[in-house]
């Protein structure tokens, strides 16, 4: 096999760009849309940053808010790029080989977003040299939040630099030296899911919130995770394939559904024996759930949300179960939509507020978050989806011209 010219990482760069950010009308609108909500997000970090979280909806009663929760389920959707990565790699699935590097482009995306919703929740970037080693305290290993900045970061740089390995020698028409970048592969099946247990043990961690102080947290994260990641990787690839020369074949859908499927049915069960742990046997550390499913002395703002969520949870893992449509993408979207949407809910906001509600004087305290933290969580999302479009475009164009120089050269 004869190769091109080898080409520096200027070019590629160069190349990457413009692939990026070129498309047509609709692409362009896309991009300038993100831009203009990043924009406003900005204008409002701005504000926030200047008069500080008293612009927010948080309080010392409840001291984490949206900007937590969407950190808490975006993180399983980072993690979700593992379920692309085992079949591929471990079970020899050549489907699934195509689209990793299109999971890994989420997962970055995804990454950027979660330590972006840490930043502002922190009240500023400048905080953060309180955990640098040697000019703050660092804790390690006692602190499990010093775990989870080492895991998140590190499953960071597994998912941009073995993925952008393997398009750079493609993009030099190379096939990737296996031994370079196949171990760091596998060690990330082990970091994805521990980014997301992690996580979990964080809110385990803490004696004083009883509704977090449940074993099944834990495992109900990483089945939360496996049916929300793949149905947003669906949606990109559905995406891809209607707008896109890129080929996905339809085979790998009903793969990703039979995932989605068995992980949303894992979540609902245990989210449902969960349930009857609280209420069966009620007792003063119930009150966190009362407040969420039935209200707590007139306070019932997340009432509403909760039950939404159970209804779409149920409804997109049956929507995926019984697919009458057999594949068709409209029908996956909505399928994948109402999935996501249930998740987000359940494991954002029904999971984080109930957790500072009652405080542990007694206090029953509602949050709801100000425009300002919507208008940056709106802005936070853009910047993850324009990383993932700047990441995944250029990929697609690299294995493209590799394919057909492979089949040139066959």
């Amino acid at each position: 096999m004869t190769t091109s010219p080898n080409k520096g990482i200027a070019a590629f760069l160069s190349d990457c760009l413009r692939w990026s950010l070129t498309g047509g009308p609709a692409f362009r609108i896309y991009l300038v849309t993100l831009f203009v909500v990043m924009g406003v997000g900005g204008v409002a970090y701005f504000h926030q940053f200047r008069e500080g979280l008293i612009v927010t909806g948080m309080s010392n009663i409840v001291s984490w808010g949206l900007y937590i929760s969407n950190f808490t389920f975006f993180v399983g959707v980072a993690a979700a790029a593992v379920m692309l990565i085992l079949p591929a790699y471990v079970y020899k699935d050549k489907d699934f080989h195509g689209i990793v590097i299109i999971g890994e482009g989420v997962a970055v995306g995804a990454l950027v977003m979660c330590l972006m919703f840490i930043t502002v929740d922190m009240g500023g970037p400048l905080k953060v040299w309180h955990l640098i080693p040697g000019i703050g305290l660092f804790n390690w290993p006692s602190s499990i939040l010093a775990w989870d900045v080492l895991v998140l970061n590190g499953y960071l740089a597994l998912n941009t630099l073995v993925p952008l390995y393997i398009l750079w020698c493609n993009y030099h028409n190379r096939e990737p030296v296996g031994w370079k970048y196949r171990p760091f592969i596998f060690l990330s099946i082990f970091w994805a899911v521990s980014i997301h247990m992690v996580t979990a043990f964080l809110y385990q961690g803490l004696p004083a919130r009883p509704f977090w102080n449940n074993p099944l947290l834990g495992p109900r994260f990483l089945a939360s995770a496996f049916a929300a990641g793949p149905a947003v990787i669906m949606m990109v690839l559905i995406a891809i394939k209607e707008n896109t020369a890129y080929q996905v074949d339809g085979k790998i859908f009903l793969k990703l559904k039979r995932i989605i499927v068995v992980a949303a049915v894992i979540n609902l069960i245990m989210l449902f024996s969960e349930v009857f742990k609280e209420f069966y046997t009620f007792t003063h550390h119930s009150l966190s759930a009362q407040y969420l499913f039935f209200g707590l002395e007139g306070h019932n703002s997340l009432v509403p949300w909760i039950w939404t969520a159970i209804f779409l949870n149920i409804l997109g893992t049956l929507m995926f179960a019984f697919d009458p449509s057999k594949g068709k993408s409209s029908y996956l979207v909505v399928a994948a939509t109402c999935l996501f949407s249930g998740i987000w809910i359940e494991k954002g906001f029904g999971l984080i507020i109930p957790g500072f509600v009652p405080s542990p004087m007694g206090e029953v305290v509602d949050y709801f978050p100000s425009l300002t933290e919507i208008f940056i969580t709106l802005g936070i999302l853009a910047t993850g989806a324009l990383v993932g479009t700047i990441l995944i475009r250029p990929a697609l164009q690299i294995l493209l011209r590799y394919k057909d120089f492979m089949a040139r050269d066959v």
